[in-house]
């Protein structure tokens, strides 16, 4: 049975640590591959980057696979979560082999940040590599095929989409082929999830869903909005992060092709995306647990599905995000603007 998740990928499992109070609204999201690790690859569009290890990932490089990928909040400074996840690795021999010794190992962690420094009334409150240890624990402590947690959790925990609050989302897919592709998202984007004109979702557009939010409805949620857009002054530093696996035996370079196509999913739920002021980054993971067929183009199924789940796990972040008003800023939740409409 299928979880609509990420951990629909047979082997991966998923972590979140959830800084909040006393100024923190913050967190860190652990990606834990299965032991022996993953194929990954890497695809940076955003102007404004905060990532760790993305080098490594480039198919004319040493590393083939990695144990683990973070995605935290806390801009640059967040980063250093990854170090709690390499030490975690390192005491159980997890890791690209270094010399004789079975304990000699270096874990190569990629990670990625979203900007959501003060958003909870504090600037130095930001993941370090306690909190990354904390999310790989709860990774490995959940049982595989888990449900996972969605909304303002993890890495989620302070992210903004555009004017409202954004968060952790996630879904998947089976193909007929029988081959399991699913996402993971962090939306975080300087660019609105909402058409304007009438209050829909950018990605529930393109999937058909109907009907639009009642234009009473609407109006009362821009008034809502613009009154919080004036409370909080300029819009911040942005970043919107994923995670894209498939169970597909592929190879680094067509991870790398499929870590590129997600990002049409970003695209079709975010408008605009890639600014300056982004540092949108697409991860992808591959377990290799099913043959892909020897057609040259049996590729493309994996890869129009990468975009897709990709899409609706930003509208799922959405949706499952709940409103904040505190110090650092009043960001209210779709939800509550508009409802389930």
């Amino acid at each position: 049975m299928t979880v609509d998740a990420l951990t629909d990928v047979v082997g991966l499992r998923v972590g979140h640590a959830t800084c909040t109070g006393d100024g923190w609204l913050t967190g860190t999201t652990v990606v834990l591959a299965p032991p022996g690790g993953a194929t990954a690859a890497v695809d940076v569009r955003g102007g404004g980057p905060g990532t760790k290890e993305t080098d490594a990932l480039d198919p004319r490089n040493l590393v083939q696979k990695v144990e683990a990928v973070v995605l935290t909040g806390g801009s640059a400074y967040g980063l250093d979560s990854a170090s709690g996840v390499m030490a975690w690795l390192e005491e159980r021999g997890r890791g690209v082999r270094v010399g004789a010794d079975p304990a000699h190992v270096v874990p190569v962690v990629p990670a990625a940040a979203v900007f959501d420094l003060g958003r909870g009334g504090d600037f130095r409150a930001r993941p370090d590599a306690s909190t990354g240890r904390a999310a790989v624990e709860a990774a490995d402590a959940s049982e595989p095929g888990t449900p996972v947690r969605e909304g303002c959790v993890g890495a989620g925990t302070g992210a903004v989409a555009g004017t409202v609050k954004g968060g952790i989302g996630t879904a998947s897919v089976v193909l007929d082929s029988g081959i399991t592709v699913a996402a993971l998202v962090v939306a975080n984007s300087a660019g609105s999830v909402i058409q304007p004109e009438t209050g829909a979702l950018f990605g529930e557009l393109l999937q058909g869903r109907t009907p639009y939010p009642a234009v009473e409805v609407h109006e009362a949620a821009q008034r809502r909005l613009a009154e919080a857009a004036a409370r909080n002054g300029a819009p911040p530093l942005n970043t919107t992060l994923a995670v894209v696996a498939t169970d597909a035996d592929i190879s680094r370079a067509q991870a790398q092709k499929l870590a590129g196509t997600a990002h049409d999913g970003i695209a079709r739920a975010v408008r605009p995306v890639h600014l300056m002021n982004d540092g949108d980054t697409v991860f992808a993971l591959a377990t290799g647990a099913r043959p892909l067929a020897e057609h040259p183009l049996a590729l493309n199924e994996i890869l129009a599905a990468g975009a897709d789940v990709v899409a609706r796990a930003i509208v799922r972040a959405v949706r499952a995000a709940e409103s904040v008003d505190g110090a650092g800023g009043v960001w209210p939740a779709y939800e509550e603007l508009y409802g389930g409409r």
